[in-house]
């Protein structure tokens, strides 16, 4: 069993950035799979990022260009940098450890809110 907490959300002008945080409970060396989740009002929840074991990636249409997941192994911490964030970009944003097949855990999540 693994905790996450997120960090780093808040409220941040159009083309702006944020730096957000998922601190795990234990070491992510084993997680197969660490992910970036968002979940807007009204909308279901859509993922926005993922990293490997092995530092592969992978991001959403929305946030490519835009978005950065990385992780750091001796910190159990990964990462979303979000540059050039748009209104569009406003909601909670959760992290998600995977162990595969089908063992998941998440955060509580972190408010972004893009607003002028």
């Amino acid at each position: 069993q693994v905790q996450l907490v997120e960090s780093g959300g808040g409220l941040v002008q159009p083309g702006g950035s944020l730096k957000l945080s998922c601190a795990a409970s234990r070491s992510i060396v084993n997680i197969d799979l660490m992910r970036w989740y968002r979940q807007a009002p009204g909308k279901e929840r859509e993922l926005v990022a993922g990293i490997t074991s092995n530092s592969a990636t992978n991001y959403a249409n929305s946030v490519k260009g835009r978005f950065t997941v990385s992780r750091d192994n001796a910190k159990n911490t990964v990462y979303l940098q979000m540059n050039s964030l748009k209104p569009e970009d406003t909601a909670v944003y959760y992290c998600n450890a995977v162990y595969l097949p089908n063992e998941n855990y998440w955060g509580q999540g972190t408010q972004v809110t893009v607003s002028s």
